[in-house]
């Protein structure tokens, strides 16, 4: 996989998407160790780096509603570790994935987790050239 495809790893209860970019594999495996894998993959990888993305709505849930979802978060803090992870409102990502899957390759891993507003969404972006260089690229292309 390259610049601009995704990678999501997901809940049990999410759902199939149609769009035809999107492939989902049913893993039968732990959320976070799924996350693990996929994070240490992409760090091996010189020609890609993550852009991670989780569910605004985490932050909100609450343990008495979702057991085991404080250990989950501060699970997945500690995983991502120094990698910031952008939270957006989870129709909004999925709208995203939604556009991506239209031109680009999306893989959803589901896992057995059931927790809500857990999955966790990677754009991969070029590991070998910045957006300050695209920036400067493209601003020395419209002088000449």
């Amino acid at each position: 996989m390259g610049h601009r495809n995704w990678i999501a790893v997901v809940d049990s209860a999410y759902p199939l998407q149609t769009s035809a970019g999107i492939e989902t594999v049913d893993t039968n495996a732990d959320q976070l160790e799924v996350v693990k894998a996929v994070l240490d993959q992409v760090a091996k990888a010189k020609h890609v780096r993550p852009v991670i993305f989780t569910d605004a709505e985490l932050k909100r849930v609450s343990e008495s509603d979702a057991k085991g979802v404080t250990a989950y978060r501060e699970a997945l803090t500690t995983l991502v570790g120094k990698t910031e992870a952008q939270s957006l409102p989870h129709e909004e990502i999925i709208s995203k994935l939604d556009e991506a899957g239209k031109t680009f390759h999306i893989l959803v891993l589901k896992t057995r987790l059931t927790i809500p507003y857990t999955s966790v969404f990677i754009r991969l972006e070029c590991g070998y050239w910045t957006a300050g260089a695209e920036k400067r690229l493209r601003e020395a292309m419209a002088t000449h």
